[in-house]
C-alpha cells in the first residue's frame, strides 16, 4: 500500500508541474516573478553603446609618444641629423659599447670604477642605464628607454675617458677625431719603432752600431 504521506505530496505538486492545457512547466521556473517589458518605447534614448559600436574594429589613435611620424623634408637633413632623429624615435631598449682612451693603462677596477660613477651620474639625470666593465678598454651598457639615446651620447663624449660610443650599427666621436682603426694601428707602429729601438745591434761602449 503506498505511503498516504507521499500521496499528499502528490496531490499538492502536480497542479505546479502541469498546466490546465498539459504544458510541461518547470518547479524552478513555476516560482519566478515574470517581467513585462512595454511595447511603448518613443520616449525612450539608448546611447550607451552607440559610440562604443562605431568605434568596434577600429584601431585606436595612437598617443603622441607611440605616432610620431618624420618629418617631409629629409633630403633637407644631413646624416648626422636623421641618425640622431631615428635615435629620438626609438622607444625600445638600447644596448651598446663605449671604447675608452687607447694607450692608457687600466686595472679591471678602474674600469669598474669607471662604470659605477657614469651609472650614478645619470641615474641622478633621471636616465636609466647602466653600464658594466668588459676589459681595459671597453664598457657594455644598456638603457631601458631608446629616447634618452641622444642624452647618453652627449654625456659619454663629454667624458675625458671616453673616446667614441657605439649604439646598434651607429658609431660616434668627437668632431675631429680618427677612427679607432686608425688609433691603433698608430699605436702598434709606435711600439714597433720602440721594439726595433731596442733591439737594434750595439758595439762595445752601448752606442747602436751603425750598418751599411
Amino acid at each position: 500500500m503506498a505511503n498516504p504521506n507521499i500521496r499528499l505530496l502528490l496531490i499538492l505538486f502536480l497542479p505546479l508541474i502541469f498546466s490546465p492545457d498539459y504544458d510541461f512547466i518547470s518547479v524552478a521556473n513555476a516560482g519566478r516573478r515574470s517581467i513585462h517589458i512595454t511595447d511603448d518605447l518613443d520616449d525612450v534614448i539608448d546611447d550607451e553603446e552607440d559610440e562604443a559600436w562605431k568605434n568596434w574594429g577600429k584601431n585606436p589613435n595612437p598617443s603622441k609618444d607611440e605616432f610620431d611620424p618624420p618629418p617631409s623634408d629629409l633630403n633637407k637633413m644631413n646624416m648626422q641629423e636623421i641618425q640622431e632623429m631615428m635615435m629620438k624615435r626609438n622607444f625600445g631598449p638600447v644596448f651598446g659599447f663605449v671604447k675608452l682612451r687607447l694607450g692608457v693603462r687600466r686595472t679591471p677596477d678602474v674600469v669598474g670604477e669607471i662604470a659605477m660613477k657614469w651609472t650614478k651620474i645619470l641615474k641622478t639625470g633621471g636616465i636609466r642605464v647602466q653600464f658594466t666593465g668588459v676589459d681595459s678598454s671597453t664598457i657594455m651598457f644598456s638603457m631601458e628607454q631608446g629616447r634618452d639615446t641622444m642624452e647618453l651620447k652627449e654625456f659619454i663624449l663629454n667624458e675625458p675617458e671616453a673616446y667614441e660610443i657605439k649604439i646598434g650599427d651607429q658609431v660616434f666621436r668627437r668632431p675631429g677625431d680618427p677612427p679607432l682603426e686608425a688609433v691603433i694601428e698608430k699605436l702598434q707602429r709606435e711600439r714597433d719603432k720602440a721594439d726595433d729601438t731596442t733591439a737594434a745591434p750595439v758595439k762595445d761602449g752601448g752606442h747602436p752600431k751603425e750598418e751599411l
